[in-house]
Parts: C-alpha cells; structure tokens; sequence
C-alpha cells in the first residue's frame, strides 16, 4: 500500500519527466497518471508511472515512466475470447530503458530484483534508445526496466485490458492501493 504522499510525489515525478521528454501533457492528465506499485509496496523497486493517452476497442496508447532503476515486473497479455491478446509496440522516447524477453540469457545491463529470480524468467536484454521501438506478439512475456536516470516510452497497442494481465510473480496485485489517511 502506498502513502498518499508517496503516491502524489511520485505522480509529479512521472509529469515531470513526461514533460523534459518533450511530451506536452495537460494539468488534468498530470493528476490523471497512474502510480502502480502492484500490490507489492516498493513502488521505487518495482512499479510504474502510466499515462493513458486514448483507450478504445480498437487501441491504446499510454506513456510509461520508469523511475531511476524501477522494473515493471514481468508479465504477458492473455487471451481473452476469440482475441488473441494484447500486441504491444514499446518505443522509447527518454532514457535507455531495458526490454527483457523469452531468449538466451544475456542479461547485462540490468539486475533481478533481490530476491525475485523466479518471478523474473525473460533474460534476453533488449537496451532500447530514444527513437528505438519493439513489437511484441500477444502472450509474449515480458518485462521492463530503467537505467539510473528513468526512461520514458510510448506503448502502443491493440486495446489495452491491464487488469487481466498475468504475471510471473504470484504476488502482484494489478490495482494499487493508497493509504485512507
């Protein structure tokens, strides 16, 4: 559970560096960030910042904020019906973020999360820059992760069902809770 003040802090952080990436982002969006800690009470561990810029039947497109060193835990988007899943194209806009897949370990960059190795199985370490983009094909696990600066990126996808998205680690909890007080 996070602390009001931990949420709010870190929903100003991710404005501000959505704006330093040069994405221009109204006041209204500002408050209307996402802070996901997962369920799992180290949001500057393991988390993100998220930003839905449109969300229809068809497609989404979000903003995603990595804080320094912050890893959007590992996951997948699954079927659902007659809907294969989620496609992503993950597109780095600020920082060099990290994109881990199914592969051949070659982990190099990145870390773990101490104490989470089971929960983190994709080891193959795609380092992305500004401007470089990935497609993922629905199901695909994977995971993200920021250097010591934090990383900005664009998702776009087919429509976007985050509450349904699995993860490898049993212990994620897809909504965030913030302290009452």
């Amino acid at each position: 559970m996070l602390t009001r003040e931990e949420f709010a802090a870190a929903q100003a952080d991710a404005a501000r560096r959505i704006r330093a990436a040069g994405i221009a982002i109204t006041e209204a969006e500002e408050r209307s960030v996402e802070v996901a800690d997962f369920g799992l009470s180290r949001l500057r561990d393991e988390g993100a910042q998220i930003l839905t810029l449109v969300s229809t039947q068809r497609l989404a497109a979000k903003v995603i904020v990595l804080l320094p060193n912050q890893t959007l835990p590992e996951h997948w988007h699954p079927p659902m019906g007659a809907d294969p899943g989620k496609e992503e194209t993950v597109r780095a806009v600020a920082g060099a973020p990290r994109l881990y897949l199914p592969g051949a370990d070659s982990l190099r960059e990145g870390f773990i999360p101490a104490g989470k190795e089971a929960a983190y199985t994709c080891r193959r370490e795609c380092l992305l820059r500004p401007g470089e983009q990935m497609t993922l094909a629905p199901g695909t696990k994977h995971w993200l992760q920021a250097g010591p600066g934090g990383a900005v990126l664009f998702s776009f996808s087919t429509p976007a069902r985050d509450i349904l998205d699995l993860f490898s680690d049993p212990a994620v909890r897809r909504v965030t809770q913030v302290a009452p007080y």
